[in-house]
């Protein structure tokens, strides 16, 4: 009688020399359906690469709507995590692009934070801004809490002008 060799098992987490997984590559092209099957196997829907970028961030950056949605539907997934190259999150990746509907799915969620500063301070409505956005500058603008987030700072901004042209008068 023959024996079959043993079944060996495949490490579906396994990253490559950069850091993805097969889910991280699912996500970074949009694959919904290859995306679909790796969530019914014991994946790490939060596993970083090398530069701290989840599937949830690589889909958000290129605004593959269609598997955000899949990931956002586990509750495991974090919606605010932060790269280490610039601290951006899937949010600021999806304004600083321009892909509003990637940028208005992350916006239902409500633990999703609107005013998270990344690099240099910046906010997703900043990024919006710099890359001319405008259809994404409109969502966030609609948002409350975007708002008293914007008038703090123009206020400390104001005061730290104010106190700085005192000071330069005095002189």
């Amino acid at each position: 009688m023959k024996t079959l060799p043993p079944r060996v098992r495949v490490n579906i987490n396994a990253p490559d020399q950069d850091g993805q997984t097969p889910l991280s590559y699912a996500a970074l092209h949009g694959q919904e359906a290859a995306v679909r099957l790796l969530l019914c196997h014991d994946v790490d829907i939060n596993h970083q690469d090398e530069g701290g970028r989840t599937p949830l961030s690589l889909a958000a950056m290129n605004g593959h709507v269609a598997v955000m949605k899949l990931l956002l539907a586990r509750e495991d997934v974090e919606r605010n995590v932060r790269d280490r190259n610039h601290q951006s999150t899937p949010l600021s990746l999806a304004a600083s692009k321009g892909h509003e509907a990637a940028v208005e799915l992350l916006l239902s969620y409500d633990d999703v934070d609107i005013n998270t500063e990344v690099q240099c301070g910046r906010t997703a409505l900043s990024l919006a801004a710099e890359n001319g956005h405008v259809a994404v500058m409109k969502l966030l603008l609609a948002r409350e809490d975007v708002k008293k987030k914007m008038r703090a700072t123009v206020v400390i901004k104001h005061r730290f002008h104010s106190q700085h042209q005192r000071g330069m008068r005095r002189q």
